[in-house]
């Protein structure tokens, strides 16, 4: 492990953590996905240097570009640890590459049922210990600001990228697989679902105060095929509480966000989590609806919103955020902020929320 202790600094704002346990909270909490990144200079400068699974593995880096957008929107009540989802993939062995213009690329995809035999599951976390680094640098580094979360991609979305060698906009080679080797299939989402389980836990050992559960390509499954996969959701959200109640580490809240699996949010609010994410098309109220009172929920302007001129942001925010309420709810985007996005929507938003109610 790293020379960081693990007493950190006290923490001076927690509306987050009250906000996704049910508490009272005096404003709600904001943070954004993907809110360090490509839109802001400081990163761009940073990443000028440095290739971005580099920034990933050197928690020196990962720690300072977590920490730009605390320096620049002071309404933020969160930070979350730059890292990448696939970082599992390649702590299994397989190559990935981040080239510009087209986003992560593996040379080497998953071609047949018979290949998932050489991803080493043995020692994957421990290759992944630049996270946990990063995260304990950071915990301190934040001085007691904000909390800081952790974060992993989901069995299904890893998947697919590792069978489609990148990102896709029809996943049809992982849909095959789906129809064609349903054991095969199931096997590798269970190996998948350990790996994480552990990697969330090493997360928290090392300070991540929250854990958000990514599964973005949820869209690309029919309600049904859903439900198969919501298993392993449960799993993970099981699997966490039980190992770090063995380790006698204090439990965190969790956090599950399923891009286009609005269908089934009744189903989410039965996996175990205490915060569901919602992308932008589901309505508020509806949602509020189909989970009940016991659920948080987190979202959900369109990321394309910001491009509009700063009134619009303005009005779109304060009406997302009277839809909501002040109980058990987190600002958000529905998705994560685009590159190109003018900072000062991403002012305008964050100090929105704060105003709303």
């Amino acid at each position: 492990m790293n020379s960081y202790n693990k007493k950190f600094p006290e923490l001076k704002n927690d509306r987050l953590l009250k906000a996704a346990l049910g508490k009272d909270v005096d404003k709600v909490p904001v943070w954004v996905m993907r809110q360090a990144g490509r839109y802001l200079p400081e990163f761009q400068e940073v990443r000028s240097k440095h290739d971005f699974f580099t920034i990933c593995r050197t928690p020196e880096l990962a720690c300072e570009v977590t920490l730009q957008p605390l320096r620049r929107f002071k309404h933020l009540d969160a930070s979350i640890i730059f890292s990448d989802i696939l970082v599992i993939p390649q702590a299994l062995g397989m190559t990935v590459e981040m080239h510009p213009g087209v986003g992560p690329v593996f040379p080497s995809p998953l071609q047949s049922p018979s290949e998932i035999s050489n991803l080493q599951e043995e020692g994957a976390v421990s290759r992944l210990s630049y996270v946990g680094e990063a995260i304990t640098i950071t915990r301190h580094k934040i001085e007691g600001k904000v909390p800081l979360i952790g974060f992993t991609g989901a069995p299904f979305t890893l998947m697919g990228y590792m069978i489609e060698g990148g990102g896709s906009k029809t996943m049809s080679k992982t849909k095959g697989w789906l129809e064609k080797y349903p054991k095969e299939v199931h096997n590798l989402l269970a190996l998948l679902t350990r790996v994480i389980i552990d990697y969330l836990v090493m997360q928290v050992e090392s300070g991540a105060q929250l854990l958000q559960v990514f599964e973005s390509s949820a869209d690309h499954l029919t309600k049904d095929q859903f439900v198969e996969i919501s298993s392993y959701l449960r799993d993970i959200r099981k699997g966490v509480q039980t190992k770090l109640k063995e380790k006698n580490i204090e439990q965190v809240p969790m956090t599950l966000f399923a891009k286009g699996a609005g269908h089934s949010l009744n189903l989410q609010a039965g996996l175990g989590y205490e915060v569901l994410g919602l992308d932008w098309t589901m309505d508020p109220l509806e949602a509020r609806k189909a989970v009940g009172e016991n659920i948080t929920l987190q979202g959900n302007l369109d990321p394309q919103d910001l491009y509009k001129s700063q009134k619009e942001v303005k009005n779109l925010t304060t009406e997302m955020v009277r839809k909501f309420g002040k109980f058990r709810y987190i600002a958000n985007l529905g998705h994560g902020i685009t590159p190109q996005t003018p900072i000062e929507s991403m002012i305008v938003f964050t100090e929105t929320v704060h105003e709303a109610v």
